[in-house]
C-alpha cells in the first residue's frame, strides 16, 4: 500500500494558536491530509510561537511594517519551505489580493460567524446587540474581499438568552476546533 504524502501547509497566527494546537493536533494522525511545516506570525509575543516552538515546528516572527514587506517576507519563506497549504488562524491581518492570487484556493480562514453575516471583526457583540438566533463559524477559501470567499464548511449553535459576547466567543471557539480540521479533510477528500 502506498503511503499518501502529507501537504506541507503554514499556519498564519497574531494570538493564542488554539486552532494551531487542533489541527497540528489532528496532523498527528496518520489520516489526516496535511502537515504543519511552518508558522508564521505578525506578533512576536503570540503565544502559539510557544506552542509551535515545543512542537518542533518551524516558525517566523514578521514584524508588521507594513502589508508589502510582510508579504515579501511571507512569500520568501513559503517558497523556501516549499508549502502548499496556508490556514489563517486568528490572523489578524488582511492579506493583499496580490498575495493571494499567487495561492488562489490555497489559502483557508476561519471566521466567527455563519458568513456572509457579520464579516470582519466584534462578531459576538454585533450579534448578540442583534438578537441572532444562531451563529457558529465558518471555514473558507480566502479571496480578494474580506470574508467572502467560497464557503467550504459551516458549524451552528443556538445562542441561549443568556449568553453575552464573551460567552458565545468561548462556545464558538470550541465549534472552530472541530470545523477546521473537518473542512481541510473535505478540501482533500476531492
Amino acid at each position: 500500500m502506498v503511503k499518501k504524502k502529507k501537504v506541507s501547509t503554514c499556519v498564519f497566527i497574531s494570538g493564542n494558536g488554539t486552532n494551531l494546537k487542533k489541527i497540528f493536533k489532528n496532523s498527528k494522525n496518520k489520516n489526516f491530509p496535511i502537515k504543519i511545516d511552518l508558522v508564521i506570525s505578525n506578533n512576536a509575543k503570540a503565544k502559539g510561537i510557544i506552542f509551535a516552538k515545543k512542537n518542533n515546528i518551524k516558525v517566523k516572527c514578521i514584524k508588521y511594517i507594513n502589508q508589502k514587506s510582510f508579504e515579501k517576507n511571507s512569500l520568501i519563506l513559503l517558497k523556501k519551505n516549499n508549502i502548499k497549504l496556508i490556514c489563517l488562524a486568528g490572523f489578524m491581518k488582511i492579506l493583499s489580493s496580490k498575495f493571494i492570487t499567487q495561492f488562489k484556493y490555497k489559502i483557508l480562514n476561519i471566521h466567527p460567524s455563519l458568513l456572509p453575516k457579520y464579516k470582519g471583526l466584534n462578531t459576538h457583540m454585533r450579534v448578540i446587540k442583534n438578537k441572532e438566533k444562531f451563529s457558529g463559524c465558518t471555514v473558507h477559501f480566502v479571496n480578494k474581499k474580506l470574508d467572502s470567499g467560497k464557503i467550504i464548511l459551516q458549524k451552528k449553535i443556538k445562542i441561549q438568552k443568556k449568553d453575552t459576547h464573551k460567552s458565545l466567543n468561548k462556545k464558538i471557539l470550541k465549534l472552530e476546533y472541530i470545523a477546521y480540521s473537518l473542512a481541510i479533510k473535505r478540501i482533500f477528500k476531492n
